[in-house]
């Protein structure tokens, strides 16, 4: 038999290859009394479980399958899956049926189930990203996980916290308002497009710490360019000087491997309709247990509640949401966590191979492996990004986001696991004659 061979899983056979811990994750859920809805029709998948990821990533056959089970607007070419990735049809299904669930029992839902289901979620998620359910709890989306942190931090006049300019705006602002609230010194360092190593990032950050530095805010995943920085190095080099620091993970989640215990940091958030394709409305919060009895709620809960919990009280919430996290970790795992990261990774390197050395293109991404993952972000020289962006529209039908600010300017381009290579081809030839 040919070494590429496939073969077609069902959702009975799919259980013979599905990790172990996954499977026990099933059987936890079914144990609580999770909605058990009926399965996709469209759930049949092509994989080779034997082969290498890198060998998976470039198997066409294979991603054919993934795509077949998006409905793909056929509108233009979805290039921008950094700020929503939409849902395959059998998670947006069974989440359609959660919806219609929650609704049938109302009230005796809320004040019954709904406790018990949530943290079955909550447990997943936990174990999902390695860390501890005592030190993890669904938020809403990164901006209030990290904005809580940055709020509820006992600050005092005169402390000082730094951040870089390549962070998102949502975050700086609320350090700005700390500063005009609490008097916080912000310090702003500036993250190069291409670095020469990881000491030359450490460095950067370690440059602006003195002796008031009491919270440093970090990118896993810088959003606009797509480079990922060496955050375990850099929480290393902050601690040395008692200095906290907090990571922006929003597009690190299901985009790249990694456990978040072995990163070091104190405080982590991200959000789970991005690359893990959750419904929106859903995100995560990681709080070192040290940390958590300092940390003020953004709304005040009863003083009963204790440890990580105290900080995710937020009234009455669409529950429905948060119980559709376990069949995006399931679809997750079916196409494997190691093929999606290669295959993200390649899509990524197939473009940009081609048109980095293309006079007048600029590219804001790192080209080492290590420093880049699905996302990268390309200008061409002379011409502003929002216009770029609407050419690219307009013209050739190609949907991009357009950056322009913190030293980044150009699109960012987002493809995903249903993105085919003749599309990134046409992309291609977009930018060629657009440069020329």
């Amino acid at each position: 038999m040919n070494p590429l061979s496939f073969i077609i899983l069902t959702s009975k056979s799919y259980f013979s290859f599905m990790h172990k811990r996954t499977f026990l994750k099933s059987i936890t859920l079914a144990g609580l009394g999770l909605p058990q809805l009926g399965k996709s029709s469209s759930s049949s998948l092509l994989i080779a479980p034997i082969h290498s990821a890198k060998i998976v990533a470039e198997d066409e056959k294979f991603w054919k399958s993934v795509r077949a089970l998006y409905k793909i607007k056929p509108d233009y070419i979805n290039l921008e899956s950094g700020y929503y990735n939409m849902l395959p049809e059998e998670t947006l299904e069974k989440y359609i049926g959660i919806i219609k669930d929650v609704n049938f029992h109302a009230s005796f839902y809320m004040r019954t189930r709904q406790f018990k289901e949530r943290a079955a979620q909550n447990q997943l998620i936990a174990q999902f990203l390695g860390g501890s359910e005592e030190e993890i709890v669904l938020t809403r989306n990164t901006t209030e996980s990290l904005d809580l942190i940055i709020s509820g931090y006992p600050w005092q006049s005169g402390d000082e916290a730094i951040y870089a300019e390549q962070d998102y705006g949502a975050m700086i602002d609320m350090f700005k308002q700390v500063a005009k609230r609490h008097g916080v010194v912000n310090k702003m360092v500036s993250v190069p497009n291409i670095p020469q190593s990881d000491e030359e990032i450490v460095s950067i950050y370690e440059k602006a710490i003195t002796p008031k530095t009491k919270l440093m805010m970090i990118c896993h995943i810088i959003n606009i360019t797509g480079q990922i920085l060496p955050v375990k190095k850099i929480c290393d080099m902050a601690h040395k000087y008692g200095v906290e620091v907090m990571v922006d993970g929003a597009h690190a989640v299901a985009q790249i491997q990694f456990n978040i215990n072995e990163l070091g940091c104190d405080y982590y958030g991200a959000s789970l309709h991005k690359w893990l394709a959750v419904p929106l409305g859903v995100g995560v919060l990681y709080v070192k247990q040290e940390h958590q009895s300092k940390i003020w709620p953004l709304i005040g809960e009863n003083e009963s509640v204790q440890g990580i919990n105290r900080l995710n009280h937020f009234g009455t919430n669409p529950v429905h949401t948060y119980l559709a996290l376990q069949f995006a970790i399931d679809f997750h795992h079916k196409i494997g966590a190691a093929n999606k990261e290669e295959r993200l990774r390649f899509l990524q390197q197939y473009w940009t191979t081609k048109v980095i050395s293309i006079p007048n293109i600029i590219l804001n991404t790192p080209s080492e492996s290590k420093r880049a993952c699905a996302i990268a972000n390309v200008g061409i020289k002379g011409l502003k990004p929002t216009h770029m962006a609407e050419t690219l529209l307009k013209k050739y039908r190609i949907y991009t986001v357009a950056i322009d600010g913190a030293g980044v300017h150009g699109c960012r381009i987002t493809p995903n696991v249903f993105t085919t290579l003749t599309e990134l081809d046409q992309f291609v030839a977009a930018l060629k004659e657009m440069a020329a």
